[in-house]
């Protein structure tokens, strides 16, 4: 399986057959370079603008915006409830997390979620590899909540998104702070990486992509 940044919280994820998801595409103001590509599932987290740009989307595809569990081309897709902030979304609304199950690895895309996990939150989550997960604060959790919702789901690989760049003028903090609360990371220097189940342990801990 192979992992993209794309930019903000966008990722091309693409499985061993050729199946490819994209995460929460954007539009033009967002700062990034508007991912105008193919897909065969294309998931939002929820409505914003930086989130739903469904339009860049090149070719048909199942547009996945719902929460449950459901299939495609042999994707196993839960989507879960949760917030865009602390206060039940009285703020900035409702948040899907999703997680797909690809090649036998579970990846899950935290959209922009606002709060630490409940416990019924966790127990739909379930297991999970690799962990896509905000940590810029202020639309988001913040560093040190991201760093307590990776103790929640305790996955093997933690990639963080929707943080401060060059590119984004959003007032969000950049991925620093996250790194040191966590105590490690590495930052690849590339956009794209690719996971086989047999080697995860060895891929354990936090990477950086590189939108670029």
């Amino acid at each position: 399986m192979k992992v993209k940044w794309l930019g903000h919280s966008c990722f091309l994820i693409t499985a061993e057959n050729g199946v490819t998801v994209l995460t929460d595409p954007f539009d033009s103001s967002v700062g990034y370079k508007v991912p105008e590509v193919a897909a065969d599932i294309v998931s939002t987290s929820h409505g914003h603008f930086d989130h739903s740009y469904i339009q860049a989307v090149q070719g048909e595809y199942v547009h996945i915006n719902k929460t449950g569990v459901c299939t495609h081309k042999g994707i196993e897709i839960t989507g879960v409830d949760t917030f865009h902030d602390e206060n039940q979304g009285a703020e900035r609304g409702k948040n899907t997390m999703y997680k797909f199950v690809i090649d036998g690895l579970h990846i899950c895309h935290c959209g922009d979620l606002g709060h630490v996990l409940t416990r019924e939150q966790m127990n739909a989550i379930g297991s999970v590899d690799i962990l896509l997960i905000p940590i810029g604060g202020f639309y988001t959790i913040d560093a040190e909540r991201a760093a307590a919702v990776v103790n929640q789901l305790q996955p093997l690989v933690t990639m963080p998104m929707h943080f401060k760049t060059e590119d984004i003028n959003f007032p969000i903090a950049g991925v620093d702070r996250f790194l040191e609360v966590m105590g490690n990371g590495k930052r690849l220097g590339k956009q794209e990486v690719e996971f086989e189940k047999s080697s995860m342990s060895s891929e354990a801990g936090v990477i950086v992509l590189d939108y670029k």
